[in-house]
Order: C-alpha cells, then structure tokens, then sequence
C-alpha cells in the first residue's frame, strides 16, 4: 500500500515535469508574433448540365452526390481562404448552340465563406443545359483575380466540353501562359475515355492534378484535399527528363519536378548531399488513365557504384488517382574539406494498361528534392519533436520522481508518528 502511494506521488511529479517541459515552448512559441499571409483563393467550378442527372453514384443521381459533397466540403474549409462557387449549364434548357455556351454563372463570390449562405445557393441547384467548359474556365480566371495568395480553380463535371471550337484545354494552356500561378484541378464524374483525356489536358497545362470519381466519399474526400491544398505556398514544378541510368542522370538540385514515364520503367536522377545534410525525397506516379488493378511506384537511393542506401515501396489497388514513395537519408558530418555524395535516385512503376488503352505518353511523375540540415550527433535526433531538450526532459522527470518519493516518505513518517501517540 505505502509502495503505491510512494509510486503514485512519484508519477505525478513525472508528469508535472513532461507538461511543463511540454508548455514551455508552446508558450515561448506564442509570445513570437505571426507574419501574416497572402490570402488563398479558391473557385469549385461545378457541372450542372443535363448530363447529371444520370443515377449512377452510390444509386444516387450525380448532382445528388455532388450537392452532399459540397455540404461536406464547405463545413471543412479553412479558416481564411476566400472560396467562390460558378456554375456551368445551370440556367439554360433550350436547344441553342450560341445560347447554352454562355450558361455560366457566379453562384457565390469568392470571398470569405458564409457556410449558410453556399450551402442555400448550391441546394438551389437542378441538372439543366450545355457544358460550356471553356467559358466557364475564363470566368473564373476572372473571379480569381488580384492578391497575391494562392489561386486554385477545382472544376467537377461529367462530361466533355459541348461548346467547340473553343477548346478547353487550349483556354487552360492560355491561362497558364498569363503568369497568374492559378493552378486548375479536374474530377471526372464517371468519365468516359474522351473526357477523361480533356480533362487530364486541363490539368496538365495548369501543374493541376485529374482524378477520376465513382463514389460521392471519394469526390467529398478528393475536393477537401485540394482546397487544403490552396493554403500551401506556391511552387511551381521544374519539368526534367530522367535518364535510364544514372551515369547520364540530370543533377537535380531542391525544388519539385514533373516528368512522364512509360510503363513498368525506371527513371533516374542525380542528387549532391553535402556532409551535414540530410536528403528528403519523394516521388508520386499518377494514373491519369484506365490501368489495371495492383500496381506499385519504388523510390531508392544508391551510390554511384550501385549500392543501395535507402528505399522505399508502395503499391496500390486502383482505388487511388496516384502512388507515392519517400525517403530520407542523412549524410553525417565529417572533416572539413570532405567532397559531396552524389546520391542516385531510382524513380520505378508496376503500372500495366489494358490492351485498348494507349501508354504514350507516359505517366505522369512529381519527384520532390528538400536538402535540411542533417542533425550534428546521433544524440541530437528529435525525441518526441523536443530535440537537443531531450535531456532536459528527463531531468525534469528524474526530479519529479525523486520529489514524488521524498514526499511519500513524509506522508509515511506523518502516519506513523500519528499512530504512536
């Protein structure tokens, strides 16, 4: 009994100690003022052509999933992104051309949410007329003007555009040619292999990303994940050509890249790691079209004699639009005068198409390159986000402990002087 109390007060100087070690720095952290940022900008470009009325999401019909995703989105978006909602064939039933390729319309401003507000005007909405993508795109390239956050346009249709000659991918390669650093991210609602192609062409002219959509949790899901997407910094990708081998591999130095790679390849490219450094590299292969179920993407780090230093492997069943793969390699310090290691970054997939589906051009890679600094002793390793603190730590905890039992050594002595008299 007496060992549990002496165990129990023992404990409770080991946790005061953790939290304050823990508080310490948060508070210090809150004291440094925030620099504020530029304002991200968000359009959801939705399709409300006839076309979605089609019942073939989850028994539902796709503008019914598209409405509850929207309800679920708009509860989630971040605090301090302007978000703006235009529409495409929204107002316009008619058989007219010139007409039904002007249906496009502001649904609701780009600005600071009103959750309350959105959500009334999207429920308004009824599958209608045309599918005038172009216009629409143009819209809301407007709609998005001016600051100097982020500016991404997320575009949700089912269909390709109904309104040539004026090719949407053509508007979206003059929109990337205006230097405004909107990026437009495509979701294809049970896209056949048409739309599927143009919309992949929006995306690609833009460094956005397509997706292919069946179920409504994986439009919600997907629509979530890129109006997060706006609050991260702008980058914009390098594109690079990777080499077969890597003697003739391109030296790569910290950035984003893009690249196209054939099915069931490798490509390779070349990294300097100064000593001290640590190499942070990861690489995404995208299926941006029909591909067979069981696929993989390998990322390694070997030496430039062929040995391996560091991998990674990850594979996918098809219900996913890519496969990532990250690794991490630190190049210890060493005496001064000590040359860089070329490291040799492998970039493979397992991808397989169906016979009917074409394999050029390739897949589409994003390999990311971040050199930090490496930590300077193996003591130095961050242990639980605290690193050189660690030590403090258990300082701290070791002083709980002992003040824990001097105490109930006290409370021992108390009781029994108490019982002698």
């Amino acid at each position: 009994m007496i060992f549990r109390k002496l165990l129990t007060a023992g404990a409770a100087g080991g946790l005061f100690a953790v939290l304050a070690c823990g508080l310490v720095p948060a508070q210090a952290a809150a004291d440094e003022p925030a620099t504020p940022q530029p304002t991200p900008k968000v359009e959801l470009v939705l399709d409300v052509s006839g076309s979605m009325r089609a019942r073939d999401i989850d028994g539902e019909s796709r503008m019914s999933a598209a409405k509850q995703a929207f309800d679920d989105v708009l509860d989630s978006v971040p605090q301090g992104v302007d978000l703006g909602i235009r529409t495409l064939g929204a107002d316009y039933p008619g058989p007219d051309r010139k007409t039904g390729c002007k249906d496009t319309r502001l649904l609701y401003p780009v600005g600071p949410l009103d959750r309350t507000d959105a959500k009334t005007a999207v429920a308004t909405l009824v599958p209608t007329g045309w599918t005038p993508i172009g216009p629409a795109l143009l819209k809301a390239a407007d709609d998005l003007k001016g600051g100097n956050g982020t500016r991404r346009m997320v575009l949700i249709t089912d269909g390709e555009d109904t309104c040539a000659p004026l090719n949407p991918c053509d508007v979206a390669r003059d929109i990337a040619a205006r230097g405004i650093h909107l990026v437009i991210d495509t979701l294809g609602l049970i896209p056949d292999a048409s739309t599927r192609n143009q919309l992949s062409c929006i995306a690609e002219a833009t460094g956005g990303t397509y997706t292919s959509v069946e179920h409504r949790q994986q439009l919600t899901t997907k629509v979530k994940q890129l109006v997060h997407r706006s609050t991260a910094p702008v980058v914009t990708p390098v594109a690079t050509e990777g080499s077969p081998s890597c003697a003739d591999a391109p030296l790569l130095k910290q950035g984003i890249y893009t690249d196209r790679e054939t099915f069931a390849t490798s490509r390779w490219y070349r990294v300097e790691v100064q000593p001290g450094q640590e190499l942070r590299a990861s690489a995404s292969v995208s299926d941006d079209r029909v591909v067979n179920a069981n696929y993989g993407v390998l990322l390694r780090g070997v030496t430039q004699r062929g040995r391996e230093i560091v991998r990674d492997d990850e594979a996918g069943t098809g219900r996913t639009d890519a496969v990532s793969a990250g690794i991490r390699y630190p190049k210890p310090h060493a005496d001064s005068g000590t040359p860089a290691e070329t490291v040799c970054l492998e970039v493979g997939n397992s991808f397989s198409a169906p016979a009917s589906v074409k394999v050029v051009p390739g897949l589409p890679v994003e390999l990311s390159i971040d050199l930090v600094h490496g930590p300077d002793q193996p003591s130095d390793v961050a242990f639980f986000g605290l690193g050189r603190g660690w030590w403090l730590l258990g300082l701290l905890a070791l002083t709980g402990v002992v003040a824990g039992l001097i105490t109930g050594w006290i409370a021992r002595w108390s009781l029994n002087t108490g019982r002698t008299r």
